[in-house]
């Protein structure tokens, strides 16, 4: 089932079992996918909605770091709920060994032999990979691994 589709399933089922916390969660991905159909771009498809989806994750993120700082456990706490529902729809992500697999191809692929080369390792990675790895686990990898190149 297309994640649109899913959605707005788990919405209905959310409402029906009369869970606030997670019809307003499903709320607001649905939202995220409408404004998806409202620009203009094509078919929402499941590719577009994850891209949506860890765009959300991050801001939730963002929120739990800047309210724990602000000493808001409590907004932290919903930030945190919400987060483990936009997690369950994300596609899980590969582990680090086999993303400094992938790394060490691209940069094999690339020629890339110094720091300042690592855009083009990022590149060559996230051309046939975007979808399946943590960038910030990626960069890092790659950095770690052209720094011992040097």
């Amino acid at each position: 089932m297309p994640l649109l589709e899913q959605i707005s399933a788990d919405l209905k089922t959310s409402m029906l079992a009369r869970d606030a916390a997670r019809t307003s969660a499903i709320r607001m991905i649905r939202a995220a996918f409408i404004d998806l159909e409202k620009e203009g771009k094509g078919a929402v498809t499941d590719d577009r909605c994850i891209e949506a989806l860890r765009r959300l994750k991050k801001q939730r993120e963002d929120s739990i770091l800047s309210y724990t700082s602000a000493n808001r456990e409590d907004l932290a706490v919903i930030e945190r709920a919400e987060l483990g529902i936009i997690e369950a729809y994300l596609p899980q992500l590969a582990d680090e060994a086999t993303t400094l697999g992938w790394v060490k191809e691209a940069i094999a692929t690339s020629g890339a032999t110094s720091l300042k080369e690592s855009g083009k390792v990022m590149g060559a990675l996230m051309k046939l990979h975007k979808a399946d790895i943590d960038g910030a686990v990626a960069r890092r990898l790659i950095e770690g691994q052209l720094a011992g190149a040097s």
